[in-house]
């Protein structure tokens, strides 16, 4: 009885319980009020935005390829499972023989029909847990298709306020570029009168053309992100959706971040580097069972006639019991085991960093909120300074108190706080999208198949 149970405790998976040290219990850092949905897209109250990541969600093709995988690991799944149940095979024959003999042929005809079935008791539990093993590869490959189109929903999002940025971008240097006509104009009548030198007038005529320039690159990579776009909704460049431009909302109230551990309970990477770390324990007692005996039962019917009629007047049955033992291997099956033990500590080892990165993703992105909103407040009061002095220099460089120097100085500075301000608010949302991924635990999901990539379109 000892040695029974020494060898069941051998079969038993045990890498897995060490994971349990892994449990953090504390609080982050900041938290709100606002419970974030399932569907984390839907605080930003953004209509054009709710649109693309639903086309996302159903188009996209690399999301199809984690579906594909999905499909893959179920089937592996059921093909394990398939050796817990008894193996029946039948077979049917017919055969007719010719002979001659003194010019005479004679023919004889033969059927036969049989039944053959076999079964492995899993004494040591080999076959469940390879079963076991391949459900949890399953269960991991639907937790990855959840992250998949959680990074899937972000990418869309950061894309989608990137190309609001860079359109608000442009609508800036089309008010910067008249504001500075208008002021080459000025200096252009200045110095017909001789009250300024041509310094000044080709300094601004220089202005002018360098913000024609960059409105010019603004335009390009404005097209270039509606072309990402296109890509992440599985559909070519020119038949993206139209995109209506907007300004940039309020940010939604900060959600409630909750305790550390019921993050890793929500977030599907953790789920997944969970569930392969389950499975590769389960693998480990497989190839430690593989090293114990297997016991088979095999069980054959048949019957054979001249005639069809008759195939059931004789027949022959048998019940069979198998015990297959390993003798000597060369340490095939030891060598197995060790590796099964390595890949399921390397698995350990993989949960325990997916876990610390899903702590850090958290705690960066509310640590970053925090300084991002205090460096726009800041560019808002540096950009309303900028605006009241700009216009104090040139009231001053118009009655010819002022150098002209002075009045580009701060209408370069003034100009380029006004872009730096948009940019740091399309940073303030991305950085909340990045919270809202490293907090959201997934939905229900649907294969919607891409119908006009299956077409070929």
């Amino acid at each position: 009885m000892s040695v029974i149970l020494l060898l069941l405790v051998s079969c038993t998976p045990t890498i897995s319980r060490q994971a349990s040290s892994i449990q953090p219990q504390g609080k982050f850092s900041a938290t709100g009020q606002a419970q974030l949905p399932e569907k984390w897209w839907l605080t930003f109250a953004d209509p054009t935005l709710d649109q693309l990541i639903e086309q996302a969600l159903a188009d996209n093709l690399t999301l199809q390829g984690a579906w594909d995988r999905l499909d893959r690991a179920r089937a592996v799944a059921r093909q394990a499972g398939a050796e817990l149940m008894p193996q029946l095979e039948g077979n049917a024959g017919y055969s007719t023989t010719s002979t001659r003999i003194n010019s005479r042929t004679d023919s004889s005809h033969s059927y036969n029909l049989g039944l053959a079935a076999s079964y492995e008791i899993d004494l040591w539990g080999r076959i469940n847990s390879t079963r076991e093993a391949a459900e949890l590869d399953a269960r991991a490959s639907a937790e990855e298709l959840q992250t998949a189109a959680l990074t899937l929903s972000a990418q869309v999002a950061i894309t989608w306020f990137q190309w609001l940025e860079q359109q608000g971008q442009v609508e800036i240097l089309d008010q910067q570029l008249q504001t500075n006509r208008q002021t080459l104009e000025l200096i252009s009548l200045q110095f017909r009168t001789g009250q300024v030198g041509i310094a000044d007038l080709l300094q601004q005529r220089q202005v002018v053309e360098n913000r024609s320039g960059e409105r010019v690159l603004a335009n390009g990579r404005l097209q270039v992100l509606q072309n990402q776009l296109a890509i992440l909704l599985g559909v070519p460049p020119d038949r993206t959706p139209a995109l209506t431009p907007r300004k940039f909302s309020e940010l939604p109230p900060l959600p409630a971040t909750g305790l550390q551990s019921s993050l890793l309970e929500r977030r599907p990477d953790v789920r997944s580097a969970w569930l392969r770390l389950l499975a590769a324990d389960q693998r480990v007692a497989a190839a430690a069972a593989d090293r114990f005996p297997r016991l088979s039962l095999t069980g054959r019917a048949s019957t054979s006639a001249e005639q069809v009629e008759q195939l059931f007047d004789d027949w022959l049955a048998s019940l069979a019991a198998n015990l297959l033992a390993p003798i000597l291997d060369g340490g095939r099956r030891r060598a197995e085991v060790e590796r099964s033990q390595a890949v399921a500590t390397e698995a350990l080892h993989s949960y325990g960093q997916t876990v610390l990165e899903a702590l850090t993703e958290v705690e960066n992105a509310l640590t970053i909120e925090q300084r991002q909103q205090e460096y726009l407040a800041s560019i808002n009061r540096q950009l309303v300074l900028a605006t009241q002095a700009t216009g104090r220099i040139r009231d001053r460089y118009l009655n010819g108190a002022e150098d002209y120097q002075r009045v580009l100085i701060s209408l370069l500075s003034e100009q380029q706080l006004q872009r730096t301000q948009m940019t740091a608010h399309r940073e303030l949302f991305e950085n909340r999208i990045n919270l809202c991924r490293a907090l959201a635990g997934g939905w229900e999901m649907t294969r919607k198949l891409n119908q006009s990539t299956l077409r070929g379109e």
